[in-house]
């Protein structure tokens, strides 16, 4: 993982305006670092908008559970792609691959800066790289997901694991729905090869944006265990179990992927007697940890950051980066 240097003086060829992404793990402060980078452009006479790449944000009324900014604390900067599905609907990535990159389209033809901001590596590489999905068949899913009812999920991995091994040892077992699609992709015949992996860092075709500056937002591990402890343990207090039990009417219950969220699935167990706070809690906060590093993971495999870490001079240095980055490219 590289730091690249400040790009200095544009030429005519690099002309445009470039992707901004802030990525990194959950609890290590991207969204705090988003609303300082486009106060920074605002001052410098650049028009910003924040794009929301958090796959659960996605979702109206999931707001305590994901640490999703309200609207009277963002700034007056426009953020998009929050807020804009049920809690029943089921969003896929290549769905998200669609959105985003429309939004972006429309952010830079506004001439505005547009800023990718979250932690669902999936969808974030999927926005910045050439990256193609498997065939999807309603018919097949529907019907392994009801065979995964019957049989359970470790019977599905099993299956999984029988057919193509190398992408079983990819994915977390646990995880129902990566199982159920990697089965899905099998079953249909497509290359499963790919599924699970981190993209081709190559740029997509026909970008609409000039590049991409990449700022990675790092907590070192001890540090980052005690304020996603922190954070689970105030959602608690501030309501989550409310919140949940609001969006049980609004079919949460039934959502494929909200319905499974960490935290909701807790909440949900508790409300209906199937566990205790206690347990509830700890199992939210094992599974935050868990997910923590797999996102850590994924994204210490980007080829080319800006690591944020450690205190606002790494911030300080990055945002300017992203400045003259900026700078450089829209100059007349």
């Amino acid at each position: 993982m590289t730091t690249p240097p400040s790009p200095g003086k544009a030429t005519p060829q690099a002309r445009g305006t470039p992707l901004v992404a802030i990525v990194g793990a959950t609890g290590t402060g991207k969204t705090s670092l988003s609303l300082v980078l486009a106060q920074t452009l605002a001052k410098a006479g650049y028009g910003v908008e924040i794009v929301n790449a958090d796959a659960m944000q996605i979702y109206r009324g999931m707001d305590i559970g994901t640490a999703k900014l309200p609207e009277s604390q963002r700034e007056g900067i426009p953020h998009h792609l929050i807020d804009v599905c049920d809690v029943t609907e089921e969003a896929s990535v290549s769905w998200y691959q669609t959105e985003a990159r429309a939004c972006i389209r429309d952010i830079v033809d506004r001439g505005n800066v547009p800023v990718l901001v979250g932690g669902s590596g999936l969808y974030i590489s999927a926005v910045l790289f050439d990256f193609d999905f498997p065939v999807r068949n309603d018919e097949v899913r529907a019907r392994l997901e009801s065979e995964a009812r019957d049989l359970g999920s470790a019977a599905m991995f099993e299956r999984l694991r029988a057919v193509a091994p190398e992408t079983a040892s990819r994915i977390d077992a646990r995880n129902e729905r990566r199982v159920i699609r990697a089965l899905e992709v099998v079953e249909l015949g497509a290359n499963v090869s790919d599924l699970g992996r981190l993209a081709p860092q190559s740029p997509p075709p026909a970008q609409a944006w000039l590049g991409h500056e990449t700022l990675l937002c790092h907590v070192e591990r001890e540090e980052l265990v005690g304020l996603l402890d922190k954070r689970v343990d105030d959602m608690w207090a501030n309501g989550f179990l409310d919140e949940v039990g609001n969006l049980i009417p609004r079919g949460i219950e039934r959502g494929v992927t909200a319905g499974r969220a960490i935290g909701y699935a807790q909440a949900l167990a508790q409300l209906r007697g199937e566990s205790t706070e206690a347990e509830a809690v700890a199992l939210t906060k094992n599974l935050t940890r868990r997910y923590a590093r797999r996102q850590v993971s994924w994204f210490k495999r980007y080829e080319t950051v800006h690591l944020v870490s450690g205190g606002s001079g790494s911030a300080d240095a990055a945002v300017r980066s992203v400045l003259d980055r900026v700078s450089a490219t829209r100059a007349p």
